[in-house]
């Protein structure tokens, strides 16, 4: 959730429920559901967890993230992945002018919906650090039944470096193990990709 329309949900929830942007339930409510397609899903048993949320104000809010729900645009969290350019597609606009490595993981469900998309972590010039625990912890937490991943190249190279290679395949056997299903990976490098599953390399 981008920062400018975290403050317009805030805005949006605060009036909602009285309460200032800034106080103890408005800020537990989005640390507890950080994003979008986890506040769509939140119970009124949840909210009413959240210290200064009764049932009348969890009430309140369901209505009106049923309301936000029903008149929603799809994004990201709707699209159907099919390929590896459909992935592509998703993320290149987030990485075109990006100066470091980010690491990136779409989490889909059993119709290949993109459930939700994390940047795993954010790397150096030339290397994006990633274990596989934290690609799992995240595809897990999601109830994810795979996953993509994807990161760039800074440079606009998009051919995979034997790190790549080796990291893909960590990746593969861990999901293998976990029972989470690493679809591909793509690395993205200028306005082209490559797709590691394509290439045999996974």
């Amino acid at each position: 959730m981008n920062s400018d329309h975290k403050d317009n949900l805030k805005k949006l929830i605060s009036e909602c429920l009285r309460e200032r942007p800034d106080s103890y339930p408005i800020q537990q409510l989005l640390n507890q559901f950080p994003t979008t397609a986890e506040l769509m899903d939140v119970t009124e048993q949840q909210l009413m967890s959240i210290k200064g949320i009764g049932i009348g104000k969890a009430r309140q809010l369901t209505v009106l993230l049923k309301l936000a729900k029903s008149l929603t645009i799809p994004t990201y969290e709707q699209t159907t992945i099919r390929s590896p350019k459909d992935a592509f597609d998703l993320l290149e606009p987030e990485l075109r002018y990006a100066t470091k490595e980010h690491f990136i993981c779409l989490f889909l469900n059993t119709k290949n919906r993109v459930i939700f998309k994390e940047i795993i972590s954010i790397g150096s010039l030339n290397a994006a650090i990633v274990h596989p625990r934290e690609v799992f912890r995240a595809a897990i937490k999601r109830c994810s039944a795979s996953l993509i991943c994807a990161h760039n190249h800074p440079s606009g190279d998009p051919n995979p470096s034997p790190e790549d290679v080796e990291l893909t395949k960590r990746l593969a056997r861990t999901g293998e193990i976990v029972g989470i299903e690493v679809l591909d990976h793509l690395i993205i490098g200028g306005n082209t990709f490559v797709s590691l599953k394509e290439k045999g390399l996974m």
